[in-house]
């Protein structure tokens, strides 16, 4: 399918058509819009969700030393930093020759990532969607918050709070710093746990076990509550990819690559890491500063699919902790065991996450590992390193190439936000479709796309990388406002000099 015969992606005849804009999407991390061109009948000729930032990481961490990137990274994003932190580690720990790096420093590591992802589930669900749950997408923008949320639930609001507030506990003893932490370095970890520090996080594991339970319990009864129209809300069947350790375990943190078809049959499995561009080829278009990541055997039109939760939950044979395991299979129970495509069911996977994550925790706060041993390994240098590790919203891949004078010489990052663009896409066109298709467009109908996008928690800040030449397009204007000149670069590389609507592609959004 190209470009031009994706449904609503691109409109036949785009001038003349009304552009109605959500900018910006609100209650997510980083900067996006999406543009929707109607008719004079308010009929959908084209939806896109648009990356509109640019910052260029992929660039800017070439010509540095290789021991700066795990911490120079993390600046993509202040919610998963510790995400970027230990994959770009990861990665760089088979440059150092430190792979695999010492018990001690993995469990540590594997400390700070699962506490990463208790404390951004949490955020997560608690604070940026739970609203549209709760009060439903109609709601008033005024109750539509987390402030809404703490009036009319405050036990929930409470519980959401300390959630987080724990994760982030988790990732100050291991990483030094709640935000920004230094703790993990190639070949391993620079810091152990101390003890007093595990002791206080341990006497806080019976409440905090009872929270997660509480989370998943809400969520559940959130979804199973949903009325028959939002049962397929935005349902957008995909492949699935994630990592999954032996025996088909769900695996935040090391493991090999599974891709599963939308019907249910595993296509790929057992994947290694480092071989990754063998499975992911990655596109661009000239509309968005995101990628377009899909798999090569079938194609950028074909070969899009889901990570996150949702995908991560239905990849994995079992959950190795008996209390998420026992809400996974209550959750494929539910959904009589076939594949679950509707975007509003990664909340409840997302809190099954949740649990897990506390469960590891509880684990590893108990291994006396984590206090001390060695904690740096080194070996025979080489010249690059691939790290991937599941993020809160999913599959995250860094790969450098090291000079011999220890200076990066390439960067290439495919961030969990990325690897869900083409389904994004296809959901919102999907709710643009069913709900603003043909009606007057209002703010409730408008939040539903915006619902759908949600339900990923996308990191746009992370995911604004791009390949190849992107357009640009510079105006400029007198102190009245008015339009003195305008050059447009498009993506080809044509420049037009004139007004912005002599611009194909700024008149497409």
């Amino acid at each position: 399918m190209t470009e031009a015969a994706r449904p609503l992606e691109t409109a036949a005849h785009p001038q003349g058509l009304r552009r109605v804009v959500i900018d910006p999407v609100s209650r997510v991390e980083g900067h996006g819009k999406v543009t929707l061109l109607l008719d004079d009948d308010n009929r959908i000729q084209q939806v896109r969700l648009h990356i509109v930032e640019f910052r260029g990481f992929e660039q800017f961490i070439v010509g540095r030393p290789y021991w700066e990137v795990p911490v120079m990274v993390q600046r993509l994003c202040g919610i998963c930093p510790v995400s970027h932190h230990l994959a770009a580690s990861k990665a760089l720990d088979r440059v150092v020759g430190g792979w695999p790096v010492p018990e001690a420093a993995d469990k540590i590591r594997r400390l700070m990532h699962y506490g990463q992802m208790v404390q951004s589930h949490a955020l997560h669900f608690f604070h940026l969607s739970s609203p549209d749950l709760l009060f439903g997408f109609d709601a008033a923008v005024a109750q539509r918050n987390i402030v809404g949320v703490a009036m009319a639930h405050p036990e929930a609001a409470r519980q959401g709070v300390m959630l987080r507030k724990f994760g982030q506990e988790v990732i100050r003893i291991t990483a030094g710093k709640r935000v920004h932490g230094t703790g993990s370095v190639p070949g391993g970890m620079n810091r152990a746990v101390d003890m007093a520090e595990r002791d206080t996080l341990r006497a806080q594991l019976p409440e905090v076990l009872a929270w997660a339970e509480a989370a998943v319990d809400l969520a559940e009864r959130l979804h199973t509550g949903l009325p028959s129209h939002l049962v397929g809300f935005a349902e957008t069947p995909a492949a699935m990819m994630s990592l999954v350790g032996p025996g088909g375990a769900m695996e935040f943190f090391d493991g090999t690559l599974r891709v599963r078809e939308a019907d249910g049959r595993v296509a790929v499995d057992g994947f290694e890491d480092q071989r990754y561009r063998e499975l992911i080829g990655e596109g661009v278009k000239p509309w968005t500063y995101m990628k377009f990541p899909y798999r090569l055997t079938l194609g950028p039109d074909a070969g899009w699919y889901r990570v996150g939760p949702l995908a991560r939950v239905q990849n994995c044979d079992f959950i190795p902790t008996p209390r998420a395991e026992a809400r996974r299979q209550a959750f494929v129970a539910t959904h009589g065991g076939r594949p679950v495509h509707a975007v509003l069911a990664t909340h409840w996977a997302r809190m099954i996450e949740l649990l897990h994550g506390v469960e590891v925790v509880a684990d590893l706060l108990a291994d006396p590992a984590i206090l001390g041993g060695p904690l740096l390994a080194s070996g025979e240098r080489q010249r690059g390193g691939v790290g991937i590790i599941e993020a809160p919203r999913g599959t995250l891949i860094h790969e450098y190439e090291v000079g011999d004078d220890d200076l990066v010489t390439s960067c290439n990052l495919i961030v969990s936000t990325t690897h869900n663009n083409q389904a994004m896409n296809e959901a919102v066109r999907s709710v643009a479709l069913q709900y603003l298709d043909g009606h007057t467009i209002t703010e409730p109908l408008l939040n539903h796309i915006e619902v759908a996008i949600r339900a990923y928690d996308p990191c746009l800040s992370c995911a604004t990388h791009a390949l190849g030449q992107m357009p640009l397009a510079v105006t400029l204007r007198n102190a009245r406002g008015e339009v003195l000149d305008h050059v447009h670069r498009s993506s080809s590389g044509d420049t037009v000099r004139g007004t912005p609507a002599h611009s194909a592609e700024a008149a497409q959004g």
